[in-house]
């Protein structure tokens, strides 16, 4: 494995592979990433390729240097499979098969993969998704979203003390998902209801209690894309400033003053979707370095931009980004993950 910077970009890990058989995303969900990341950088996980056959890998990431240990199955993983790394080093892995979700955490041993089963959930009624929320401060637990006709529902499927415990129901379809806090409590998502979408604020130790979070106008669709919790910077789509336009745009959690959309992030050929927060930056989120993933019409590539700036830092991903993947250092450095043979 190697590792590579420059003044303000890092990039780590070499291992063979190419994107994972992953179920289509919908529901105004985020492009979904190749690597999932832990909360404070310490391990990562992903599927990687043997041949024709998919396994979970995980990466430690907090040591000297980075190293990859897989962690395969008995049998091949299938198309839908998502796998979680959790603040131990274990890997939660996500099976759906015919309207069961079945959960359960990896890990080595020695030469082969330990498995324990956590248990189930059912989604019995046609039509309902489920699908893993991102990784939750602390390590120790995760989530998943399943959302149905007419309400959506929060699990906890790692970290309980008998399996898969509902935790939330909230009424109409959510999407998305944004840890608001350093505790893992408040857990900002997207609903849809009565033809619009607002960003709402779930309370999960006060039974689901749900709150606004952004309505920008009464009319418009309004969704928080990424937060951090130590300087309060919020990201939002919204298409406020220009009906049937998303916008991307700024804020701050808890402030009177309203989101900005800055011209600079108005790429109208291309998707921007920012995927990492430089974090430690309290009091200060105009100062806060935001990673941006910018898909254009015959290419991927990375943008750094800060909200006390009016222009893109455009820089040249690394060979095999696993793309929409990466996080800051306090220091402000941009880790980005690549896989290459």
């Amino acid at each position: 494995m190697t590792a590579s910077a420059s003044p303000e970009l890092s990039t780590a890990f070499e291992e063979e592979g190419s994107p994972p058989p992953v179920a289509e995303d919908e529901g105004g969900d985020a492009p979904r990433t190749e690597c999932t990341i832990t909360a404070d950088g310490s391990y990562a996980a992903r599927l990687a390729r043997d041949g024709d056959c998919w396994f979970p890998e995980r990466w430690t990431l907090d040591g000297p240097e980075p190293y990859a240990v897989p962690l395969p199955s008995h049998q091949p993983e299938e198309p839908g499979t998502e796998v979680q790394p959790m603040g131990d080093g274990r890997v939660l892995i996500h099976r759906p098969t015919d309207g069961r979700h079945v959960f359960s955490l990896l890990y080595p041993t020695g030469p082969g993969t330990g498995e324990l089963a956590l248990g189930a959930v059912q989604c019995p009624q046609e039509g309902t998704r489920l699908r893993m929320l991102p990784p939750a401060p602390g390590g120790d637990k995760a989530y998943a979203l399943a959302v149905g006709r007419s309400s959506s529902t929060v699990w906890l499927v790692a970290g309980g003390a008998f399996g898969p415990e509902h935790v939330a129901r909230i009424p109409g379809r959510c999407s998305g998902g944004v840890w608001l806090d350093r505790e893992g409590r408040m857990l900002a998502l997207d609903r849809e209801s009565e033809g619009r979408t607002k960003a709402v604020v779930v309370d999960l130790e006060r039974g689901g209690e749900v709150s606004p979070l952004l309505q920008i106008t009464a009319d418009s669709d309004d969704r928080v894309l990424l937060a951090d919790p130590d300087s309060g910077l919020l990201l939002i789509r919204s298409d406020a400033p220009s009906p049937g336009q998303e916008r991307l745009g700024w804020g701050v959690l808890g402030s009177t003053l309203p989101v900005r959309f800055p011209e600079c992030l108005r790429m109208p050929e291309c998707v921007v979707t920012p995927f990492a927060i430089q974090p430690g930056q309290v009091l200060t989120p105009e100062s806060c370095g935001v990673a941006l993933r910018i898909d254009g019409p015959l290419a991927s590539w990375v943008a750094v931009w800060r909200p006390a700036e009016r222009q893109l830092r455009h820089l040249a991903a690394p060979e095999g980004w696993l793309a929409g993947a990466g996080l800051w250092t306090r220091e402000g450095v941009l880790q980005l993950p690549y896989a290459t043979e």
